[in-house]
């Protein structure tokens, strides 16, 4: 009995290692009736006025087609004000945004009258909806079958037409790409337009593609909004390259008005795998992850101190992942095997560390059978474990932690994945799955599995400034009757909080948590 109470006492103090109480808090909006059991959340904003916009793609028909966008208004109580069905179908949705009071809805669509690809932009007044159409850009071109390309590691550079579109995290700019090429004609232009579609800066790109095929990934811009920072991850074509050759390298590419500088990131023995720039208080630094083989496995954390005028590197740093990252991950030291790394989430801290969170991602393709007999490939998205890094101001590692965590989705990927906020040096996560509690293993290590259930739970976990690891059920499944977009917040980083959009066939609603 004794030996047995012992037991239950150490259980308890390991338990309590993990669950603490959060500071956070958290409101319900009402329950609303919806008309579009299908759907997606596709662009999210404040009003200015407290309030906020909601903007749904819906779908209908036999076969689910795209029918038209769903907006609605909520105002600060998290009350649906009102809704507007915008009747459009046919185009692709790329971007939206809110700026002075209007609503801007960004699409590309193919003319067959022209034969050109036109992006257009949809704005109207949200408090009186009455939209306008005029065209933002056209290209000439035959019509390909996947001309938007903007995934992280399918890349098509095929002949024909291929474009993508990036914003910087505060919607004050955004970066068309466009990729032409056919027979001897390759053209590549980097168009920037302001929030108000002024294009501020236009740059021929042609010359670089020549030798290199461009996958333009992350967007980053000065404070005066005169120069902008391209990461990109550019792709050899006509270097014979042998079978352990490095087949890409990631370069920074600064534009202003009159100019382009290209500023690539290679050393000897260091492969870089994925960066993102961040400018802040005049400083343009560039976080990330590296190899030091050409395995494509994560061996550490990167860091570039560039200069933003002159695009010199000032400073570099390549720190291996520390030991307790890889107990965290594999449960045992001298392991690795990370890779597919995607960035969510880069802040500062009051101390000047950088604290940045990445997830896991990848894609995997399938034959199955279909109810008619016949076969059909199945593609399943992966989200899986989340890597969390502080670095302090000079770029060296302070700490790094895994999360483990295994999802995976055919469908809306709003639900999986996870979001994330950092308040005075702490990093909250929001992990939303159908288990009533994470499997706690060995050596202080988490594992969020994504359950069977369709009644979902909300985790929050938290790592503190040193890098301590706790987390605590936030909202019972039992009162989270609609399960939350979880990945797609809306962030007030003024009031320190997230709003998430939760919704199942016909009933929809917000919820708002706030970080005390």
């Amino acid at each position: 009995m004794k030996h047995q109470v012992t037991t239950l006492v150490i259980l308890l103090f390991i338990s309590l290692g993990f669950a603490q109480e959060m500071p956070i808090k958290y409101d319900f909006g009402e329950k609303y009736n919806d008309r579009y059991k299908y759907s997606n959340l596709v662009a999210q904003a404040e009003d200015g006025q407290g309030g906020y916009l909601m903007v749904r793609a819906y779908f209908s028909g036999l076969i689910l087609a795209p029918k038209g966008y769903l907006i609605e208004h909520y105002n600060q109580d998290l009350e649906l004000v009102s809704e507007y069905n915008y009747k459009l179908k046919g185009k692709k949705f790329v971007h939206g945004y809110v700026r002075n009071g209007q609503l801007y809805l960004i699409f590309l669509d193919y003319n067959y009258e022209r034969s050109v690809y036109e992006y257009s932009v949809h704005r109207s007044p949200y408090g009186d909806f009455a939209f306008t159409e005029e065209t933002l850009l056209s290209i000439a071109s035959d019509e390909v079958r996947q001309p938007y390309d903007r995934n992280y590691y399918n890349r098509n550079f095929n002949s024909g037409f291929t474009t993508t579109l990036l914003h910087d995290e505060a919607n004050s700019v955004f970066l068309i790409s466009t990729h032409f090429k056919k027979g001897k004609r390759n053209q590549h232009f980097i168009h920037v337009y302001d929030a108000s579609l002024r294009k501020v800066m236009e740059h021929d790109f042609s010359a670089e593609v020549e030798t290199k095929n461009y996958a333009f990934e992350h967007l980053a811009v000065n404070d005066d909004l005169t120069q902008v920072y391209i990461m990109a991850k550019a792709y050899f074509k006509k270097k014979r390259i042998g079978a352990l050759d490095r087949k890409f390298q990631y370069e920074l590419i600064q534009l202003d008005e009159t100019d382009a500088q290209i500023q690539n990131f290679l050393d000897e023995g260091k492969y870089i795998e994925g960066l993102k720039p961040v400018y802040k208080q005049n400083q343009l630094l560039c976080v990330g992850f590296y190899a030091d083989k050409r395995n494509k496995r994560y061996n550490g954390l990167a860091y570039f101190n560039v200069d933003p005028k002159s695009m010199q590197i000032k400073s570099r740093k390549y720190n291996p992942f520390p030991e307790q990252f890889v107990v965290d991950k594999f449960g045992k030291e001298g392991e690795s095997g990370i890779k597919n790394l995607v960035f969510k989430n880069v802040s500062f801290t009051p101390d000047k560390g950088i604290v940045f969170n990445a997830e896991e991602y990848f894609v995997t393709q399938s034959i199955q059978a279909n109810s008619s007999g016949g076969r059909v490939r199945v593609e399943r998205y992966h989200h899986n474990d989340i890597v969390c890094a502080k670095l302090d101001s000079n770029g060296d590692l302070l700490w790094a932690r895994n999360i483990n965590k295994t999802e995976v989705t055919q469908g809306d990927g709003a639900y999986a994945s996870y979001s994330s906020y950092t308040k005075n040096g702490d990093t909250y996560f929001f992990i939303c799955t159908a288990n009533e509690a994470p499997q706690e293993m060995t050596k202080n290590r988490l594992m969020f599995k994504q359950g069977l259930s369709r009644n979902r739970n909300i985790f929050t976990v938290k790592l503190d400034n040193d890098g301590n690891i706790s987390y605590e059920k936030i909202i019972d499944n039992a009162e989270a009757r609609l399960p939350f977009m979880v990945s797609k917040p809306l962030v007030n980083k003024g009031s320190d909080q997230l709003r998430f959009y939760a919704k199942r066939g016909t009933k929809k609603q917000l919820v708002s948590v706030s970080i005390r």
